[in-house]
């Protein structure tokens, strides 16, 4: 039997270690007043990275109507249809925490529609 110890798990303490270790962290960027975000930082695993942006659009398209959907939808609608590709990479980041919140502590990303075996 394989244990977490041997490399198929890895603990994270919060939301924001679990989008670093994906490469979808933001990047902040401060010189003197100034501070600035830079995108995400890409440098965490990128074969997560790419899977969480692919996965992200067929959550859109399975699940229309998640909180995520109507949140990725209203701010593509709200910048009127532009940036949705950099906001598919922010919807990927927010269903990748989502997703680790269920598997950590039993959270059930809101709207979902499960689908009976």
């Amino acid at each position: 039997m394989i244990t977490p110890s041997e490399g198929l798990f890895r603990h994270f303490d919060n939301r924001r270690q679990v989008a670093a270790y994906a490469g979808l962290a933001p990047t902040p960027w401060q010189s003197g007043s100034v501070d600035r975000e830079q995108g995400v930082s890409k440098s965490g695993n990128p074969r997560l990275r790419t899977t969480m942006v692919q996965l992200a659009w067929l959550w859109l398209r399975h699940q229309p109507q998640s909180a995520l959907a109507l949140w990725f939808r209203g701010r593509v609608e709200q910048n009127g249809g532009r940036m949705r590709k950099t906001m598919i990479v922010a919807l990927a980041r927010k269903l990748l925490v989502a997703l680790w919140k269920y598997v950590t502590a039993g959270i059930v990303i809101e709207g979902v529609v499960m689908k009976a075996v």
